[in-house]
């Protein structure tokens, strides 16, 4: 369904029986934002998840325990809302599709259907003239003996359920190539080449129904294991030009796809200088959270906005920032030692999120620790003792 006109803060629905509503599909951290961010704005909120105990689904007005797929799950939730959004990209599109037939649904399923498919989401790339790590697919054991020699050493990737470094295979040559895509169950892969780093950035930016586009600072991140472990944001975290030419690739990506809400791209640094585009999420992203403390306007504010028609203003960051992600393993075994919190937030800056999860395994995220100051060096210095203090890898 089409956007109209916006759905006002504290408005009511038709009959005045109640305020507007605005849906989320996933339960996890990222919807539990939103919900915090609309509420903030006066609107109520719905969560749609199967986990009973889902962190969005507790701290919502509305919990619909259903699977993402269930006909009766999506009525109930058409039926209390007005809008709807997702908050994770591996919501089955068609069920966004099946919303949208009735209802405002944005990002589109057709978007995010482009974003679960690693080929569909390079030849969108391709299409937007933003260069991207040469490829090739991989649908069955004959493409492994025709994929080109130059694409090794690559990585083989699932074309399809792929996040925090799941479902991805370094391979050295093909015997390795042959041994991932078996390890992998043959599904459809893609084959990229392995290129020489220099750092890594990303982008967020939001797009409303109008084609107006805003953007934050572009962020520079550092993962482990897959997972992303640190983000710096300020002044010089990137040269300037490679900055803007990040932010011009995003808003190309963005406008391709007729984009509506919040963005990620996420972007490689070559060593040559050289920028490429790995992937794109779409939705806030976990590089973004440092916005809710150093910017005017968080990411979920602007996801609120672009769901509901509106405006948007360009968000401005106030304070230089440094975000740590707080992962299961800072709990110990079994989960029962608290990390020193109280030691952690002595620190000037220091801003903690935890994202109300029971259970603390290994490489979960948990929550995150953002530390803000009036300059990069401070943001850096109270980071660095924080880590030290959690026991957190230095940067």
């Amino acid at each position: 369904m089409s956007m109209g006109a916006a759905l006002l803060p504290g408005a009511t629905t038709t009959g005045g029986d109640g305020l507007v509503t605005l849906g989320v599909m996933g339960g996890g951290q990222l919807g539990r934002m939103f919900v915090h961010a609309a509420q903030a704005m006066g609107y109520e909120t719905a969560v749609l998840d199967p986990d009973a105990d889902s962190p969005a689904g507790r701290v919502s007005h509305h919990h619909i325990q259903s699977a993402y797929q269930d006909l009766q799950g999506l009525a109930q939730l058409a039926a209390l809302c007005k809008a709807m959004t997702t908050e994770f990209e591996n919501v089955p599109a068609d069920a966004l599709a099946t919303l949208a037939a009735t209802r405002t649904v944005a990002p589109s399923a057709q978007a995010v259907a482009i974003a679960q498919d690693r080929l569909a989401e390079k030849a969108h790339f391709v299409r937007c003239g933003v260069p991207c790590a040469p490829f090739a697919a991989i649908a069955k054991m004959a493409d492994l003996e025709a994929a080109p020699a130059d694409l090794l050493p690559g990585i083989l990737k699932t074309a399809r359920l792929g996040y925090d470094g799941k479902g991805q295979v370094r391979v050295a040559d093909r015997v390795q190539l042959r041994q991932a895509f078996a390890a992998l169950k043959e599904q459809v892969c893609v084959l990229e080449k392995m290129l020489p780093l220099a750092l890594e950035c990303s982008v967020i930016l939001a797009r409303g129904a109008d084609g107006a586009v805003v953007d934050f600072p572009v962020q520079r991140n550092l993962h482990r294991a897959g997972i992303l472990a640190v983000t710096e944001v300020f002044e010089g975290n990137v040269p300037a030009a490679l900055a803007a030419q990040a932010v011009q690739a995003a808003r190309a990506i963005a406008h391709g796809l007729d984009y509506v809400g919040v963005l990620c791209v996420e972007f490689f640094v070559l060593q040559d200088g050289s920028l490429v585009v790995n992937e794109i999420a779409p939705r806030p992203h976990n590089s973004g959270h440092y916005s809710l403390d150093a910017c005017d306007q968080s990411q979920f504010d602007l996801q609120v906005r672009t769901l509901v028609g509106l405006p948007l203003t360009q968000p401005r960051q106030h304070s230089a920032a440094v975000m740590l992600n707080i992962l299961g393993e800072l709990w110990g075994p079994g989960s029962d030692k608290t990390p020193p919190w109280d030691a952690v937030l002595a620190l000037p800056g220091a801003h903690l999120h935890l994202y109300g999860k029971r259970e603390a395994r290994p490489g979960r995220k948990m929550g995150h620790l953002t530390l803000t100051a009036s300059s990069p060096q401070a943001a850096r210095t109270s980071a660095l003792e924080a880590a030290r203090i959690l026991g957190i890898e230095a940067f």
